[in-house]
């Protein structure tokens, strides 16, 4: 299973949106260098995923085919909040051609989806929970909002696994920053998720984490990262940790101190 994460960062008056998860799929074995984040073609947006794989790579490939192949959608004429409809419709005319399920097997897909994105049309960022609603028998969607009781000022989108343990951890850090009541949120969503990897006490979520940001100025950036940690020197991106000669040409994030180093300038 997974934990995926959506939320708005706050930098003084600018903001961007962060999307990060693990990367561990579990299928009788861990394999713990999976994508489950990833760019939509007309990159103002991203989209990650939780649950059964059996559905969500199918979807998710198709929804990259949707897009190459659609000039209003890719070129971002048609706005992110339009597209969502889209893809939940191409979501339900897949999932209507299953058949022949193994006997005992013909339950609802177990899979969600996290989609977010910048909205140039309302000038803002939108994050959705893509799910499927058994009571319709049908996937639908619901609407991210900012963080109610604590401060109007957080956005935060989840999906996944241990939602309790996470947001436990996250108030509490919060707290440490006198930042629960008041602020937007920084990267302590991501700061939540790493520690939560390390601990080894959290058998759903593991390998590297997956980060990336989209900015209103409509474009998606992934981030590698330092995994466990910098003095181990191995660079992950998109959960996969790189091969000794391989360099990205994206920026690599130490996962403590959250700073950032062009790989190709690491010795």
């Amino acid at each position: 299973m997974t934990i995926s994460l959506a939320w708005v960062r706050k930098l003084g008056n600018l903001e961007e949106l962060v999307l990060a998860t693990d990367s561990r799929l579990s299928f009788g074995c861990r394999w713990d260098c999976c994508p489950k984040l990833m760019a939509l073609p007309r990159n103002d947006s991203a989209i990650c995923f939780a649950g059964d794989t059996l559905y969500a790579y199918p979807i998710l490939i198709q929804f990259l085919n949707v897009i190459e192949q659609h000039p209003k959608v890719k070129s971002r004429a048609l706005d992110i909040v339009d597209v969502k409809g889209h893809m939940i419709r191409v979501m339900n005319n897949m999932t209507s051609r299953v058949y022949d399920h193994p006997i005992g097997l013909d339950k609802a897909p177990e899979t969600t989806f996290l989609l977010a994105g910048w909205s140039w049309r309302s000038a803002r960022y939108y994050a959705w929970l893509l799910h499927y609603d058994t009571e319709i028998n049908r996937f639908t969607f619901r609407s991210s909002r900012k963080w109610s009781g604590k401060s109007n000022e957080k956005f935060l989108a989840f999906t996944g696994d241990y939602e309790e343990e996470f947001k436990e951890r996250l108030i509490a850090l919060l707290r440490s920053k006198d930042k629960l009541v008041h602020g937007g949120f920084d990267m302590e969503p991501f700061e939540v998720l790493r520690e939560m990897l390390r601990s080894n006490q959290f058998p759903l979520i593991g390998g590297a984490p997956q980060i990336m940001k989209v900015y209103r100025h409509a474009n998606c950036l992934p981030y590698a990262v330092y995994w466990p940690n910098k003095e181990s020197r191995e660079v992950s991106l998109m959960g996969r940790p790189l091969l000794d000669y391989e360099r990205s040409s994206y920026l690599v994030m130490d996962p403590d101190t959250l700073e950032t180093e062009k790989h190709s300038e690491i010795a």
